[in-house]
C-alpha cells in the first residue's frame, strides 16, 4: 500500500527503526523500508556480518550508512544468520533503487517465528505508525 508517498508492503513485519521481515517458514529475509531509504538518502555502505552469526532479540545485527545518516539494523528475532546479500557491499544503492526486492539485507533462521508478533503488522497498524513518522520526521 501506499502512505503519503512511501509504498509499504501490508504482507511484511516492519520494527519500529522501519526494517522490514519476509517471513518463509522459520526463514525471515530482512531489508530496509522505504520510507528509511528515502530519509537516510543514498545508501553509501552496509556492513555485511558473516553468516552462521547467532542473533539475540533486540541486539545490534548490523549498520547502514548513507551520507546524512548511521543507522543500526537490530534482529527481530532470535536465531542464526543465515545469508547475505553480497551485491550490497559492491553497490549499497540496491536499497535505494529496490528496498523490497535486490536491496534486501539479510535471510535469518529463526528460533520461534511467534516472536515476530512483537513487530507491527497489518493496513491499520502499518498505516498508523507511518503516518505517525511521517509527521514526526517533518521538515
Amino acid at each position: 500500500m501506499e502512505i503519503q508517498g512511501y509504498n509499504v508492503p501490508e504482507d511484511l513485519y516492519y520494527d519500529e527503526n522501519h526494517f522490514w521481515v519476509k517471513v518463509d517458514g522459520d526463514m525471515l529475509t530482512i531489508g530496509m523500508d522505504d520510507f528509511a531509504q528515502k530519509l537516510a538518502g543514498d545508501i553509501v555502505y552496509v556492513q555485511l556480518p558473516d553468516p552462521g552469526k547467532k542473533l539475540k532479540k533486540g541486539k545490534k545485527l548490523a549498520k547502514v550508512e548513507s551520507g546524512k545518516w548511521l543507522g543500526k539494523l537490530i534482529s527481530p528475532v532470535n536465531g542464526v544468520l543465515e545469508d547475505v546479500n553480497d551485491d550490497l557491499e559492491i553497490n549499497p544503492g540496491l536499497i535505494n533503487q529496490d528496498c523490497y526486492g535486490e536491496g534486501w539485507m539479510y535471510k535469518v533462521k529463526a528460533n520461534d517465528v511467534a516472536e515476530l508478533e512483537d513487530l507491527i503488522k497489518g493496513a491499520d497498524a502499518i498505516e498508523k505508525w507511518v503516518l505517525a513518522d511521517v509527521e514526526k520526521y517533518k521538515e
